[in-house]
């Protein structure tokens, strides 16, 4: 596995070979932050925790030097917050038996730049290499510009491999911004009842974003909670936690559809179903 930056690494926690590692994952989660993956794609940590047909790896994109930081961290070069990252985030593959993490290492600015080839490049070799049955990514309303743009990195990768390689689903996932505004019918949820003691260890494991200012666990517990229970008005709870997430995957079946056209049309049924809902309900 060739990859385009000499700081990239792929990391193996049970200490395996590499091309064997790359070989079994079944779920691949491709972020652009070390902490995303245990936010957005803790559905596929958990479709693979002790199941062993079932393999999950987490890519990064970026090198998380751009970071905030408070406390203990708040003199922290961007190389050494580079490397205090990278740490955690071996630890969260070490503690959610990830079969791999691999570390692309690119600036943020590299990765929002359409004009550099190298992260599309790199996930193309993954993804090429690993042929996942799904992609958990972000999802193309986040707010978030380095989101948005690892999510089109790896949707134009996938469209670039062989139609056989391409995964049988692909998942937009919830960080900065999350998907409850999705018509219901629109919305892919992901129930993650069971291992909350997991769950939150894996986002609690990141000291270096929750003590330096950023109460991220405690957050995403919340949110889990919050899609579980505000998902049905009339019925109830039939989920303790859940996440949200947008099919992304019509854009590596359909090569012609626009990424920016797919997602508009989710925005104009939301506008339609609030629309609907208020001339319904309006005085004549």
């Amino acid at each position: 596995m060739k990859l385009s930056r000499e700081s990239s690494e792929i990391y193996v926690p049970d200490g395996a070979d590499v091309s064997s590692t790359l070989g079994r994952v079944s779920h691949i989660a491709v972020s652009a932050h070390q902490d995303d993956i245990e936010i957005m794609a803790f559905h596929g940590i958990l479709a693979c925790f002790g199941i062993p047909d079932k393999h999950f790896m987490g890519v990064v994109v970026t090198d998380g030097a751009g970071s905030p930081r408070d406390g203990i961290y708040a003199s922290y070069t961007d190389e050494q917050m580079r490397a205090v990252r990278r740490m955690e985030q071996k630890k969260a593959a070490f503690v959610g038996e990830y079969s791999a993490m691999a570390f692309l290492d690119h600036p943020s600015s590299a990765v929002k730049d359409p004009g550099n080839a190298g992260p599309k490049e790199d996930l193309k070799a993954l993804l090429s290499a690993t042929r996942p049955a799904v992609v958990y990514t972000h999802n193309l309303a986040d707010k978030h510009d380095t989101h948005v743009a690892v999510a089109l990195r790896t949707i134009a990768a996938l469209r670039e491999l062989p139609r056989e390689q391409r995964p049988a689903k692909v998942l937009g996932c919830e960080v900065w911004r999350d998907l409850d505004w999705m018509v219901d019918r629109d919305k892919v949820v992901m129930r993650l009842d069971g291992h909350e003691n997991l769950a939150m260890a894996l986002v609690c494991i990141f000291d270096s974003q929750i003590a330096g200012g950023k109460r991220y666990d405690v957050a995403t517990m919340g949110r889990r909670r919050a899609n579980a229970t505000y998902l049905e008005s009339h019925s109830v709870d039939t989920a303790e936690m859940a996440n949200f997430a947008m099919d992304l995957t019509p854009l590596v079946v359909d090569d012609s559809l626009s990424p920016t056209e797919y997602v508009q049309d989710y925005i104009r049924r939301f506008a339609g179903d609030v629309g609907a809902r208020l001339a319904k309900l309006s005085a004549p």
